[in-house]
């Protein structure tokens, strides 16, 4: 098994990458059967955009203050005999193909969301369709938001959404700070489900889209779905099981 590392630019994760250069023979990313990340969520979601349909297994160890919700506890004994133990999740993202104002198309993907967020200091006005049925005629509220099951700890959660099992076969939509309709808060829908979000008024009341490391603006149209053709592979020690961190989640006060 050939191993790479790479590491978030804060010094603690620097500092582990020297350690365990100097310990484990490793080679560059594109040689790599698994791919050590050092840091925290974040990074590792940036890895993971990085090396999409690649082939390449992430093993994220936690290196930052932050929650490393995806991270394994960092130790550095016996690293290649727990990755060898360790047990897999392949999971796929989420994929928005947005139409903007001026007609450009743009897709982007997200392994945890898709957010569209207003731009301006007015509510954002959003029509909801799901599978070509309108679900909801005119939203109003900051933003709407669509998670995978695997995100839905973050900032779905937050936003007042659910949490789902990793397994639940579904995705989260969910309204960030909506005022109309007023006793709408989420949605759980089936996963194969494709959501089509239409911006109204879009001179007066601009809206852009956040999708993993992209940012489109001015959006007109955005279409969401999970992207079944496109996967990645996360390695957890056996009793850091992702799966497990989800419903262990839903416990916590």
């Amino acid at each position: 098994m050939k191993i790479a590392f790479v590491a978030s630019p804060t010094p603690l994760a620097q500092e582990s990458l020297l350690y365990l250069e100097s310990r484990y023979p490793s080679v560059p990313v594109v040689e790599a059967d698994v791919v050590i990340v050092l840091g925290g969520d974040g990074h590792v979601l940036k890895t993971i955009h990085n090396l999409l349909d690649k082939g390449k297994q992430v093993y994220a160890l936690h290196r930052t203050s932050s929650v490393g919700f995806l991270c394994n506890e960092f130790n550095p004994d016996n690293l290649i005999e727990r990755i060898q133990k360790s047990q897999k999740v392949t999971l796929h993202p989420l994929r928005a193909e947005c139409t903007t104002t001026t007609g450009e198309i743009v897709s982007a993907i997200a392994v945890n969301e898709v957010t569209l967020l207003r731009e301006s200091a007015q509510s954002a006005k959003l029509r909801v369709c799901v599978d070509g049925i309108e679900r909801i005629n005119r939203y109003s509220g900051d933003g709407l938001l669509i998670s995978t099951p695997a995100g839905s700890t973050a900032y779905n959660h937050s936003a007042g959404g659910p949490i789902m099992p990793l397994d639940s076969n579904t995705l989260i939509m969910t309204a960030i700070c909506g005022f109309r309709p007023r006793r709408w808060n989420y949605a759980v829908l089936p996963q194969s489900s494709v959501i089509t979000i239409d911006v109204l008024e879009t001179e007066k009341r601009p809206v852009r889209v956040e999708a993993g490391i992209t940012d489109i603006h001015n959006v007109a149209s955005a279409r969401i779905w999970l992207d079944c053709t496109t996967a990645f592979t996360l390695l957890f020690d056996p009793d850091q099981h992702l799966g497990e961190r989800i419903i262990r989640e839903q416990f916590m006060l």
